[in-house]
C-alpha cells in the first residue's frame, strides 16, 4: 500500500482531515447518500455556500470540483465533486470518475490541505459498479501521489465492510 493511501470502514462525516470529499449532484444542493448526510452533518452554512457556487457559476459539471468550508464537521473544508451516472462503461465514465477524483486532489492542493478523505464516488445511486471505480480511484490518487508532495494524507472511507475488501483487494491487485 502507498504509505500516503489509506483505506478505512467508517462515516466520511466524521473524518477529521483538512477536506472531506462530497460525491454531490451538479445542482450542490445536497441530495441521498454521501451527499445528504454531509449537507446534514455539516449544517445550513455548507448549502449556502454552494447556493453561492451555483449563482456564481452555474451546475457544476460532471468530473469538475468545488470547495466550501465544513460548517460544524470536523474537516476543515467540504471538496464537493459530480462523479459520473454509469450507463454501460462506454460513455467515458471511468475518465469522467478520474476527472472527479483529480479534480478534488487538485483542489486540496491548490488550497495548501495536507490531508483528504474519498467516500467511493459513484458506486450508490449513479450506480458505478465498485469494482471498476476502485480501480480508477486508487490508480488515479496514486499516480497524483508521485507527482507532487504536498498531500501527507488520502483515506479512502468505505461505507461497508464489503465495500472495504474490494478496494484492498484492488489495492493489492494494483500494488500499491
Amino acid at each position: 500500500m502507498h504509505p500516503n493511501i489509506e483505506l478505512i470502514q467508517g462515516d466520511i462525516t466524521q473524518q477529521d482531515t483538512d477536506a472531506i470529499v462530497n460525491a454531490a449532484n451538479s445542482s450542490l444542493l445536497g441530495g441521498g447518500g454521501v451527499d445528504g448526510a454531509i449537507h446534514r452533518a455539516g449544517g445550513p452554512e455548507i448549502l449556502a455556500q454552494c447556493k453561492k457556487i451555483v449563482a456564481r457559476q452555474g451546475r457544476c459539471p460532471t468530473g469538475q470540483a468545488v470547495i466550501t468550508s465544513a460548517g460544524n464537521l470536523k474537516a476543515r473544508f467540504v471538496i464537493h465533486t459530480v462523479g459520473p451516472v454509469y450507463r454501460d462503461g462506454q460513455h467515458g465514465e471511468n475518465q469522467l470518475l478520474a476527472e472527479a477524483y483529480l479534480n478534488s486532489l487538485e483542489l486540496a492542493q491548490q488550497n495548501h490541505l495536507k490531508s483528504i478523505a474519498f467516500p467511493s464516488i459513484s458506486t450508490g445511486a449513479y450506480r458505478f459498479p465498485i469494482e471498476k471505480a476502485a480501480h480508477v480511484a486508487l490508480h488515479t490518487v496514486h499516480q497524483f501521489l508521485k507527482s507532487q508532495n504536498q498531500l501527507d494524507s488520502v483515506r479512502f472511507v468505505l461505507f461497508s465492510s464489503n465495500d472495504l475488501k474490494i478496494y484492498q483487494n484492488i489495492a493489492r491487485e494494483i500494488q500499491l
